[in-house]
């Protein structure tokens, strides 16, 4: 790999990871946005896992594309996560047929928050394929 590669990397590295926080903060503040709304009863207490619902299934589904991309790694790990592209469309996919079959049963946050994760991964699996 040539200097002119190697930077041209480290370029794209960083502008993804700048893109991946800030897709991280906007999930953050569409979650607190919701727990506010949420009724005590159904919050989820300090230190327990988060709260079954449509959100947190997609932030899940979200980060098994991110590690099938690569882009989530062990930070223990002493070599780059490795990239599985078919993996990674299976669950675009599946977030596809969950936007399918949920149209018009969504709320509007929940339908908005779909909509842009769908969006988010789809353009880094085809940055991913292009690299």
């Amino acid at each position: 790999m040539g200097d002119e590669d190697k930077k041209s990397r480290i370029v794209t590295d960083a502008v993804w990871k700048e893109q991946a926080r800030k897709e991280k903060e906007h999930l953050a503040q569409e979650e607190k946005e919701q727990a506010k709304s949420a009724p005590a009863e159904e919050q989820p207490a300090r230190g327990s896992l988060p709260r079954a619902n449509f959100i947190t299934l997609v932030n899940s589904l979200v980060v098994q594309i991110w590690f099938s991309l690569g882009r989530v790694s062990d930070p223990n790990a002493k070599e780059a996560p490795p990239v599985n592209l078919d993996l990674a469309k299976h669950h675009i996919d599946i977030l596809q047929v969950l936007e399918d079959k949920t149209k018009g049963n969504l709320t509007e946050q929940e339908s908005r928050m779909l909509a842009t994760a769908l969006h988010e991964v789809r353009m880094q699996y085809v940055e991913a394929v292009q690299t």
